[in-house]
């Protein structure tokens, strides 16, 4: 069969064949309609995410959208390696497969699941997300922030707080409150500092970096005292470590904790998927999207992540 294979560590994937899947007990096979290149399938390919397994070679492509057998269509996360999503034919544990809706288009499925599942998991599994709350979204103007702005609200949120670096990306977000990310910490701090004041329930933090360790300290000196925030970290696309004073976590009812592969339930995660292909409509969860046949991953896989590149089979 035809597959995206990384041969080496740092290497981009190849177009070429590789051996066909066989399915075992509990698996089952997926002819693949669709895989999303996303920073998570990036990461593994590279060997820089934590979850690689560090064996080559293998197919890249963490999940997709395919059929079964039986003609069901499916959205598939994790198959087993060494086999991936970006692949003719794939195989995965059964209890991976999560049915598709009737008339959710396969391409925009296979863009939703792993950014709507972020944010998804971590609003329900982690903050357990109350209606009438308050939510901040660090980093709302990439895909997994987009979509976790109009989540929190399909969830409850009474308040939506986003930030970014882009002010027009912000305006369009129909958040009701943002906040301008720039590069002096101190301004930064006492912009997060007003809206603490106001009261936070949650944060969803896709930027970890300044930005997050500024609005810990600011919801330490300035948050309700005593008001519990669940403060749910998810993506470090700012920086992988901060530098925050024991005080901050001494001194306020900050609950600092994270959402991903090993801190949620594989079942959550799975849940948290069929969760957003359920609000998908009524939440108007879409993404942009650019798509391109499997053939040209060598030539697609460089572009930049404006768009969210969907391969088709």
């Amino acid at each position: 069969m035809k597959a995206a294979i990384v041969r080496k560590a740092g290497e981009m994937p190849v177009y070429d064949s590789f051996e066909a899947p066989i399915a075992g007990a509990g698996e089952c096979t997926v002819d693949v309609i669709a895989a999303a290149l996303s920073p998570l399938a990036r990461a593994r390919a590279s060997g820089a995410h934590y979850s690689s397994t560090g064996q080559y070679p293998f197919v890249a492509g963490v999940d997709g959208v395919g059929t079964l057998e039986d003609g069901r269509r499916v959205y598939f996360v994790l198959p087993r390696a060494p086999f991936g999503a970006m692949a003719e034919r794939t195989v995965v544990s059964v209890d991976r497969c999560v049915a598709l809706p009737d008339g959710l288009d396969p391409e925009m499925a296979a863009a939703l699941a792993n950014p709507g599942m972020s944010s998804w998991a971590a609003l329900t599994c982690r903050a357990d997300l109350k209606p009438g709350e308050t939510v901040l979204i660090n980093g709302a103007t990439g895909a997994s922030g987009q979509l976790a702005v109009k989540i929190a609200r399909h969830l409850g949120a009474a308040t939506v707080i986003a930030t970014g670096r882009s002010a027009g990306k912000l305006d369009g977000l129909g958040a009701d409150a943002t906040i301008l990310l720039g590069d002096d910490a101190e301004a930064l701090e006492q912009r997060f500092a007003a809206v603490f004041a106001g009261g936070v329930d949650v944060v969803v933090d896709y930027l970890w970096g300044m930005s997050a360790e500024r609005m810990l300290m600011a919801a330490a000196k300035a948050g309700p005292q005593g008001r519990r925030l669940r403060f749910v970290q998810v993506g470090n696309a700012s920086g992988a470590n901060i530098a925050l004073p024991g005080a901050v976590l001494r001194s306020a009812a900050i609950e600092l904790m994270g959402s991903g592969i090993g801190s949620v339930p594989f079942q959550g995660l799975v849940g948290s998927i069929a969760g957003v292909f359920g609000a998908a409509q009524a939440a108007g969860l879409t993404l942009p999207i650019r798509t391109a046949p499997l053939a040209e991953v060598a030539e697609v896989w460089p572009l930049g992540d404006d768009l969210r590149t969907v391969f088709r089979i």
